[in-house]
């Protein structure tokens, strides 16, 4: 699978420990910034780039980091076809997916407990999406694009 990646400063060791996995679980990614976490930046910039590439299907999917996530969730769901959520805990993580068909994962390198990182990212990237009663649910939340 293809994946996005953006941080902000706060989220840029965070993105880079996350990238590690991906690689090592056999994943591709590309990052979209920031390249560096010295410098204040800001998360819109990084993570509506990375957004739009899941929006266009240039990637399947994204991780955006920053201090909550609760920002990059912001910025990324006003790109079409994006379904971003944040999640600080494995079983958010798992019904994003299963549930919401969720296509972005947003984490906040303040408040993650990083022990779970590598479990978190496993369940997004291996966690079906279940239709029936969910594909309709989604349907309507990708219907209100047009709205």
């Amino acid at each position: 699978m293809k994946i996005a990646l953006a941080s902000d400063h706060r989220g840029f060791e965070f993105k880079n420990l996350i990238a590690g996995y991906l690689a090592k679980i056999g994943h591709e990614t590309v990052d979209f910034g920031t390249k560096n976490g010295n410098d204040s930046v800001d998360y819109t910039d990084f993570g509506l780039l990375a957004a739009k590439s899941v929006g266009s299907g240039e990637c399947e999917r994204a991780i955006l980091v920053c201090g909550t996530g609760l920002g990059m969730s912001l910025i990324a769901n006003k790109v079409k076809g994006v379904r971003a959520t944040v999640c600080h805990d494995l079983f958010t993580v798992e019904m994003s997916r299963r549930h919401n068909d969720a296509n972005v994962l947003c984490l906040g390198a303040d408040v993650v407990n990083h022990e779970l990182l590598e479990q978190k990212i496993k369940l997004f990237v291996d966690t079906p999406f279940e239709g029936g009663r969910h594909a309709r649910r989604v349907g309507k939340i990708m219907d209100a694009e047009s709205s």
